[in-house]
């Protein structure tokens, strides 16, 4: 299935991905697909099936910075360089060395998208501190909803998730955008918001990102919290917080796209309709649409339907 993406040489970096939180994102991928300290209901890549908190070298530091050096040479600057992607980029060892190492290459702002569980060790958090903005999440108030919902390593407790994040923000002085992940309804969730809150007051984020189940879950029984609960719960969680919305399409001109390789990269690391790719990538939707039907052709990926939309999905065998 990566022979595509061998042939163009980028196997660790991908997009610019449409993100609704950063504009045009740059991915870059630390960790084997699905390696991660939590198993959260929600996550659109499905299961995890590597749950660990081994911190190591995943994939070579000089191969993922060759990666990202080439495509800055070759694409319209985008918005962020965002250290995310298949699994939690926290478990990488050389994380701070490879964001020092970006920022020496580049004006462009480095974002780390992480699940915030093991901001409990310090040297993770010093491992962050040179970038520009750090996104941890943080889906429960109480320990029992932190169970149902994120299913975290056995070794990761709720309160020490707590006192990680509010360690970090102490001394990281750039941005901390603090996203909370709500599945259900109410009257179910009103009390787990209710504790958030509190926890959010301690831990003093920039912004507070309030999102829901948007694309397909691991788990069928992970629903969206409707619009309405969104708006107030947004009110409960105090002052400075955004409900992330479908991302809106900037102006940038149709670029064109290196082949089928790229849109396969993004549909490895994410289920994306077809507006994603157009506007993650900057082309026409008949130029994605070409290569979507060489891909389905192919049985690379597949169709499934979502609450009214059809996301593209690369297969696992």
């Amino acid at each position: 299935m990566l022979s595509d993406m061998k042939a163009q040489g980028f196997r660790y970096v991908f997009g610019p991905v449409a993100s609704r939180r950063l504009g045009r994102s740059l991915g870059v991928d630390l960790v084997p697909f699905k390696t991660c300290t939590y198993d959260c209901v929600y996550c659109q890549l499905g299961r995890t099936t590597a749950r660990t908190l081994e911190r190591r070298e995943y994939v070579p530091l000089a191969d993922v910075l060759g990666e990202v050096a080439r495509k800055l040479e070759t694409e319209a600057p985008p918005d962020y360089v965002t250290l995310a992607g298949s699994g939690e980029p926290t478990l990488y060892s050389r994380l701070g060395e490879l964001i020092a190492a970006v920022k020496d290459m580049t004006t462009i702002p480095v974002a780390v998208l992480t699940n915030g569980s093991l901001l409990s060790q310090s040297s993770v958090r010093e491992a962050l501190l040179e970038a520009d903005n750090v996104a941890p999440s943080l889906d429960a108030g109480t320990a029992e909803w932190f169970q149902r919902v994120n299913r975290p390593h056995p070794a990761i407790g709720f309160d020490e998730l707590i006192e990680g994040l509010v360690a970090f923000r102490q001394g990281f002085k750039n941005l901390l955008w603090l996203e909370v992940f709500l599945v259900g309804r109410a009257p179910a969730l009103d009390d787990e918001v209710r504790r958030l809150a509190g926890h959010i007051e301690r831990i003093r984020p920039d912004r507070v990102q309030l999102n829901t189940v948007a694309r397909p879950p691991a788990e069928p029984w992970a629903t969206p919290t409707p619009r309405e609960d969104l708006l107030r719960y947004a009110r409960m969680l105090g002052e400075h917080v955004d409900i992330i919305t479908d991302f809106a399409p900037g102006k940038d001109e149709p670029r064109g796209i290196g082949g089928a390789d790229e849109v396969l990269a993004l549909l490895q690391r994410r289920p994306c309709t077809l507006e994603d790719l157009a506007e993650g990538l900057s082309v026409s939707r008949l130029e994605v649409l070409k290569h979507l039907e060489d891909l389905r052709g192919r049985n690379l990926i597949e169709l499934e339907l979502r609450g009214g939309h059809a996301f593209f999905k690369a297969r696992r065998n």
